[in-house]
């Protein structure tokens, strides 16, 4: 769709066009338009949009000079362009300008308005005074393509129950791994929707989407499940994000949403009665969500365990954080397989420090075992072939 630019523009950033076209797809319906002042207001108040559980109002309320002084002078009908990346992405009818408190809005997607919350240090430098509504139409070809590649499987393999998983995979671990087989277990089809932050915190995308696949092609069922990016904009940073990932799920086309204990963010756990409560709260959203446990390795029962299930204390368990393994990679170290399979470690490392080594070849037929022909092996093999040296047990 091509779009002509006018005297009149509003500049937009990446993650507030893949927000507005999150809507314009119907990925968070029954949320499909901007919202007006009045409109706004009742969501921010109530909780509620047209009857489903929705946590604060969708406004567009882009920050910086020029769109402060392009919002002021806007009048009901102008037709304004939306330009990202200093490209024409879309166009926008005005309907009304209102001005909105920012700390009042911070306040209803994250629960405050101290800067110290990185959330709320990110929106705030987005953020202006002056919200627009109207009809919007906007071009972003990644939400169609991934809207095309879940339904041509579930056409593919006829999938009737559909599972959905909110991944972040900050590394892919151990328990990851259990909760995707488990939530396979129970479905046709499992779309796991790996989170890609706007920031550029933990492992690039790239790397943990390569890992991801590692996993699933090597190690699950061919065509039983599907990994699709999905842009983790401000809107799913919140306190209530658990409503808008189970919209988002069942909008997809998922019957079902599978969330960890550690759903809320890395190493964090979520408060029983607060869970309890969201639960309670999206009733009203036709998706079924499901809790998945705790899962630890024991060093008693020498496998996985829930840790509902296991009879051994605290200081028998090694838990699966995942900001403490993230720091054994981003040091080089290779982590211990009972936490992160060696397949991926030895992608991600390949990955996050290429060309680490010299004379690779060289140190492989040095310290590795082998058929006797000399193959050139790369430093992912290598990393493989180590961490089997660091599993022999005769000497330890």
């Amino acid at each position: 769709m091509d779009f002509s630019k006018r005297n009149k523009s509003l500049y937009i950033d990446t993650e507030s066009l893949s927000t507005l076209a999150l809507a314009q797809a119907g990925l968070i319906s029954p949320v499909e338009k901007l919202m007006g002042q009045e409109e706004a207001k009742e969501v921010d108040e109530s909780k509620m949009y047209k009857g489903v559980p929705f946590p604060f109002s969708f406004i567009l309320a882009p920050r910086g000079k020029k769109n402060h002084q392009i919002l002021k002078s806007l009048q009901k009908g102008d037709v304004i362009s939306l330009i990202s990346e200093e490209e024409v992405v879309g166009e926008l009818t005005v309907d009304e300008t209102f001005k909105i408190d920012p700390a009042q809005r911070l306040h209803h997607i994250y629960g405050t308005s101290d800067s110290a919350h990185p959330g709320v240090r990110n929106t705030t430098a987005r953020l202006g005074s002056i919200a627009v509504s109207g009809a919007y139409t906007v071009v972003y070809p990644l939400l169609q393509d991934n809207m095309k590649r879940i339904q041509n499987m579930i056409t593919k393999t006829g999938a009737q129950d559909i599972s959905s998983m909110m991944l972040a995979a900050n590394p892919l671990n151990r328990a990851h791994e259990r909760m995707i087989r488990q939530a396979l277990s129970n479905s046709d089809l499992l779309v796991i929707f790996l989170r890609k932050p706007f920031t550029s915190e933990g492992l690039r995308y790239d790397i943990r989407h390569n890992a991801l696949n590692t996993f699933v092609d090597n190690f699950l069922p061919r065509n039983k499940v599907i990994i699709i990016p999905f842009e983790n904009s401000y809107i799913f940073a919140g306190y209530n994000e658990l409503i808008l990932d189970a919209l988002l799920a069942k909008n997809y086309g998922c019957s079902q949403l599978v969330i960890g204990k550690n759903h809320g963010g890395l190493g964090l756990y979520y408060d029983k009665n607060r869970l309890s409560s969201v639960f309670d709260h999206g009733q009203d959203i036709a998706i079924d969500i499901k809790t998945i446990d705790e899962y630890v390795y024991c060093d008693t029962c020498k496998t996985l365990v829930s840790t509902r299930t296991c009879p051994h204390g605290q200081h028998h368990h090694v838990h699966y954080h995942s900001e403490s393994i993230m720091k054994l990679i981003q040091s080089g170290l290779i982590p211990p397989s009972i936490l992160v399979r060696k397949e991926v470690s030895a992608n991600i490392l390949a990955a996050l420090f290429p060309e680490r080594f010299e004379n690779l070849q060289e140190m492989y037929y040095s310290l590795m075992p082998g058929s006797g022909l000399l193959e050139q092996q790369s430093e992912e093999q290598f990393y493989m072939k180590l961490t089997e040296l660091y599993q022999t047990s005769s000497l330890t």
